[in-house]
């Protein structure tokens, strides 16, 4: 009797984790398809950067190059009002200068022939092809409201691979098959049931380290992480360098994009400012094809910048630029390298590498004066707290370790993937007509979950929005969901 008793509570604690493991894959699985698919395209990011811009990479230079500064000055050319970000060190000889122009809080790339100085194009920032995949695979595209969801995704997705790992558990196995491997040819719901149950055994581990490293981006989770860096770090912090939202990201854009206060913005007469701080005497602008925005001959690259219409309206020092390139291209960051002039955000010339391998990524304070290094932080002098966050960013966006680590990913994607569809296979084969198809809700009392119980709470205290939403599911269903007769039906519930 005793035996048949405690049978009876183990289905009873088997059949409530497994309506918890349902509940959470309904409402995860749509989302889980979706960041497995632009995180795996968003993993090949280097590649795929390299080939949509291989025409800028590969261009007949055959002479002399201009100076940095009027490869900047052209690109300003092309938006009236717009002040320098960032110039971007050519990655290789033949390759296009990449200027970062801003105008507000929106970054614009232009693409210039460093020789001729013709503009062979230029995108918004935001509309480039992968960084349109990293907006759809953090944000959906709706900002913050589609990063809480999101977080939301992630945080139930880690619900349901913790849950089922606990329905994985063999109980009562006779071998490795099902359990380490699938039955493949046993066909029907075993096949279905063993994929599932199997690829999620294996998967498992990597899907909850990428779960967990990307919630750093998210605008919830992401923010009270920057409070408890902000209680935790050093009492000079250093600005992260990792985005959590659009807004966030905008605002810090804006403030790229704000010059630092001069004399001439402290009320300066203009004549008096030699060309609001640019220092370029004698320095020709060679003429520019017909199809290149047009300048006048023998203009100075200061001269046109700083002229009404033609670009930087903010104090950029030209010459600063040109001394400066030469010094950052001697260290040999590892690219993309930016060198970025005085602003709100940063009151000296500074330069970075922003490479996705994250511990390879180099900051740089610069005397603009002096065309020298004043200070240099690597990763591993940044605080505790960023060097595990940056790691794990790195290993996210598979470029920790090379093209290994992005297959690593692909392949978990792939298995996430693999989950979700074996998953709806099973629930369409075992649902039954007119109600959802979740498993029944046990009889009698509750059972005693001590252990899955402390697991929710940690993960409710750990991941908030998702302890929360966990609450408002948990009391909608008591409160309102079993007193209405055709909802507790079609949802399996007790009275």
């Amino acid at each position: 009797m005793m035996q048949t008793t405690a049978s009876e509570r183990r289905a009873a604690r088997y059949r409530a984790v497994w309506r918890w493991h349902f509940y959470a894959g309904l409402f995860c699985i749509p989302f889980v398809i979706w960041l497995a698919t632009t995180g795996s395209i968003y993993l090949f990011k280097p590649q795929i950067d390299a080939l949509l811009e291989r025409r800028y990479d590969h261009l007949q230079i055959d002479g002399p190059l201009a100076p940095p500064s009027a490869q900047v000055a052209a690109a300003l050319a092309t938006q009236p009002g717009s002040v320098l970000n960032a110039y971007e060190l050519p990655a290789m000889p033949s390759a296009a200068a990449r200027v970062l122009i801003g105008h507000g809080s929106v970054i614009t790339r232009v693409f210039v022939n460093p020789q001729t100085l013709q503009v062979l194009g230029s995108v918004p920032d935001e509309q480039r092809f992968t960084r349109l995949i990293f907006r759809l695979h953090g944000e959906l595209l709706l900002g913050a409201r589609g990063s809480l969801l999101v977080e939301l995704a992630a945080s139930w997705a880690i619900i349901m691979i913790v849950s089922g790992l606990f329905l994985w558990w063999p109980r009562q196995a006779q071998g490795a098959a099902g359990v380490l491997y699938p039955r493949l040819r046993r066909g029907g719901r075993v096949f279905w049931r063993d994929l599932h149950a199997v690829v999620g055994l294996w998967v498992s581990a990597f899907a909850l380290f990428l779960l967990s490293s990307g919630l750093p981006w998210a605008t919830f989770w992401g923010h009270n992480l920057q409070t408890v860096r902000s209680m935790f770090g050093p009492s000079t912090p250093m600005q992260q360098d990792w985005s959590t939202g659009t807004a966030d990201d905008l605002a810090l854009a804006a403030a790229q994009n704000t010059p630092a206060p001069t004399a001439h913005q402290d009320g300066m007469p203009m004549k008096d400012m030699k060309m609001s701080g640019m220092k370029m005497s004698g320095m020709k602008m060679p003429a520019t094809p017909d199809d290149a925005p047009s300048s006048m001959p023998g203009m100075t690259a200061a001269e046109m910048a700083a002229m009404p219409g033609q670009g930087n309206t903010g104090p950029f020092d030209a010459a600063a630029l040109d001394r400066l390139v030469p010094v950052i291209a001697a260290l040999h960051l590892p690219p993309p390298a930016l060198i970025a002039p005085p602003s709100k955000a940063a009151p000296t010339w500074t330069a970075r590498s922003d490479t996705q391998d994250r511990p390879q990524r180099v900051s740089l304070v610069l005397d603009g004066d002096a065309g020298r290094v004043v200070s240099r932080t690597d990763f591993d002098q940044r605080p505790m707290l960023d060097r595990i966050i940056g790691t794990g960013v790195a290993a996210h966006e598979g470029q920790l370790f090379g093209w290994p680590n992005q297959l690593l990913g692909l392949l978990t994607a792939l298995g996430l993937m693999t989950l979700c569809v074996s998953a709806l296979m099973m629930w369409w084969k075992r649902r039954p007509d007119g109600t959802l198809g979740a498993p029944l809700a046990v009889s009698g009392s509750t059972p005693r979950l001590v252990a899955f119980v402390a697991v929710a709470v940690l993960l409710g205290i750990l991941l908030p929005a998702m302890g929360i939403s966990l609450v408002a599911v948990l009391l909608v269903e008591r409160l309102v969901l079993r007193r209405i007769a055709p909802a507790r039906a079609f949802l399996g519930l007790r009275a």
